[in-house]
């Protein structure tokens, strides 16, 4: 990179901070912190006050870095062989006038008293120069743009840039006409998807919230589109990033309003809007720069070439993933609890939330767990299958795919449920990856054991969504699911010890045996029955789940006993295995029962 080009790309960033220091002044109402201009009270160095610092620390920046940054980017170009280049031309004096246009502008922000109008301006000048300050450096740094573009690409992520740059302005003028809480709560507004509009101010509200989700369609589906027609890293990799930060923007927009407008959060929200708007500038001309994939017309496949996907066996692989199955299991005892927690039927919204976010979390560590078990998979008859061992998606998307699902998990919880499920979900799928999966699964028999609590968190989630914490039935009902872990997947690893063994994976069954592996799997099924009963007095149950607990628990002693008869031989172990799936259904089926006949012993 030229030193020209390292200039402009300084002046870009210096720019950018400028525009999240002005952020900081307005979320801080500091604004009036210097109530004159050029001076502050009259003086060059502000007095000792948090609020006149601030804002002198805003003008600063414009005085110190972007001003002389940008107005020498503006001059050498201007003056030297750089102004034969016409868009190079351009962009520089756009940004040198409106550097000193701005300068002008900031002034009367305060002398008139922060009109909302003018701090708009303001704010539109300031992403026109950090635009055209990253156009200069990128044109500076890889020459000028090639002729024949992807029109329909490079129109996209124009749109996509153009919504952006929109709704970073709609934001300003709801905080500059005070409009940021009009509807206190998210992501309804007074309890409503569509309100009650009365004033001009929940209009504007109403304007900004709607083109938010516009905004994360456009996002999603340009990074969608890049990621399917480019292969050139760069685009690649803004698209992804801008995909992930329009997500952490929705959810610092959710924390704006929770927080009545905390300056913790409107300022990254800030950060982050005006982070997209410069990447997604850098992304239009990474896409204008870059063909995309051709495919010969005509041309017919040699015998050796092998059929390319369709969209529909991509979809499926994708599924395949998130390990479906799985999830059924791990929601079967989701909307049971939350009927216990509510002592009723909670909101059908309520629900369709939790639901919607355990999939994603659980579905998000599913993929992490295949991408990171690939070689496992590969070498084990009963995953051999699996998208990845079939190379039906390679692991670099998988990753993406499996990381992506976390992330919106954490903020769909976030923002439709209450932090605390949040976090509860992101903690599993933390654990699940990092402690089950990269730790304990290939060092210790007991993998299982420990790890099992990374399935036993949607009990816990789905309690706090209803009632905001952690309580003593939710940890039985944990508890229930952590013993229940270990008999159900020794029972399966009876079966496909070879496969385990083969992998190099110490399950209980290749490193201790047979027969201690069905004595183990006995003693955790006592446990179990004994854990299931303890709800009884904990949640105040009644008879439908007492009998029930009884009938299932003896029903799985028994099939446990049988295991220990016949070890991995014949079908005692897959028949346990089967039998443990209907009993953890219908043991939380009787939760919800219960719950709602409210059935007691009196």
């Amino acid at each position: 990179m030229s030193r020209f080009a390292q200039l402009a790309a300084a002046a870009a960033a210096a720019t950018y901070v400028l525009i999240v220091a002005g952020g900081l002044v307005r979320a801080t109402d500091s604004g009036l912190g210097c109530p004159d201009w050029p001076l502050c009270f009259g003086e060059w160095i502000p007095p000792a006050d948090l609020h006149a610092w601030i804002e002198h620390s805003h003008r600063l920046i414009a005085a110190v870095a972007v001003g002389p940054l940008v107005g020498a980017v503006a001059l050498i170009t201007v003056f030297t062989h750089r102004r034969r280049d016409r868009v190079l031309f351009t962009a520089a004096v756009i940004a040198g006038l409106l550097v000193i246009v701005q300068s002008w502008l900031g002034g009367q922000v305060v002398i008139q008293q922060l009109r909302a109008e003018l701090v708009t301006a303001h704010l539109a000048m300031a992403l026109t120069v950090l635009a055209m300050t990253i156009v200069i450096a990128d044109r500076a740094a890889a020459g000028p743009l090639p002729r024949t573009t992807r029109s329909g690409l490079s129109t996209l992520v124009a749109v996509t840039g153009a919504a952006l740059f929109v709704q970073m302005l709609l934001g300003s003028w709801v905080k500059g006409t005070g409009a940021g809480l009009v509807y206190a709560d998210f992501p309804l507004m007074n309890g409503a998807i569509v309100p009650q509009v009365v004033i001009p101010e929940q209009v504007t509200q109403l304007l900004h919230r709607g083109l938010a989700a516009v905004v994360l369609v456009l996002v999603i589906w340009t990074a969608r589109r890049v990621l399917r027609e480019l292969e050139a890293p760069l685009p690649r990799r803004l698209a992804g990033l801008a995909a992930l930060l329009v997500l952490v923007q929705i959810g610092l927009g959710a924390a704006n309003v929770w927080s009545r407008l905390s300056a913790i959060f409107v300022v990254p929200h800030l950060a982050v809007g005006a982070a997209l708007v410069g990447i997604t500038v850098w992304l239009y001309l990474a896409v204008r720069r870059e063909p995309p994939r051709v495919t010969a017309v005509g041309a017919l496949p040699s015998p050796g070439d092998s059929v390319p996907p369709s969209r529909g066996d991509t979809f499926r692989s994708y599924v395949a993933l998130t390990k479906p199955r799985i999830i059924e299991l791990l929601l079967v005892t989701t909307v049971p609890t939350m009927v216990l927690a509510e002592r009723g039927i909670p909101s059908i919204w309520l629900i369709a939330a939790v639901m919607t976010g355990g999939t994603l979390a659980a579905g998000g560590a599913n993929a992490i767990n295949m991408y990171l078990d690939r070689d496992i998979d590969d070498l084990m008859r009963r995953t051999r299958n699996r998208p990845l061992p079939r190379h039906a998606v390679t692991p670099p998307r998988a990753l993406a795919f499996g990381i992506g699902l976390s992330v919106i998990s954490f903020v769909w919880l976030w923002v439709t449920v209450n932090l605390l499920s949040a976090l509860l979900a992101s903690s599993a799928i933390a654990f699940y990856v990092f402690v089950y999966t990269l730790w304990l699964k290939r060092t210790t028999p007991r993998n299982i054991v420990i790890g099992g609590a990374a399935g036993s968190a949607p009990v816990l989630v789905a309690w706090a969504s209803v009632t905001g914490t952690v309580e003593i039935p939710a940890l039985v009902l944990f508890a229930i699911v952590f013993y229940w872990t270990p008999p159900h997947f020794w029972a399966l690893a009876l079966r496909y010890q070879g496969d385990y063994a083969a992998a190099r994976v110490p399950m209980l069954p290749v490193v201790r045996g047979d027969a201690e592996t069905a004595r183990q799997i006995l003693l955790y099924s006592l446990v179990l029955v004994a854990v299931s009963l303890l709800l009884f007095p904990a949640a105040r149950m009644g008879l439908i789940y007492l009998i029930t607990a009884l009938v299932l628990g003896v029903a799985f002693i028994w099939y446990a006993s049988r295991v220990v008869r016949d070890g991995a031989a014949g079908l005692a172990a897959i028949r346990l295995f089967r039998f443990s799936i209907g009993y953890l259904t219908l043991l939380f089926a009787a939760v919800a029962i219960d719950s709602l006949l409210r059935l007691t012993l009196a």
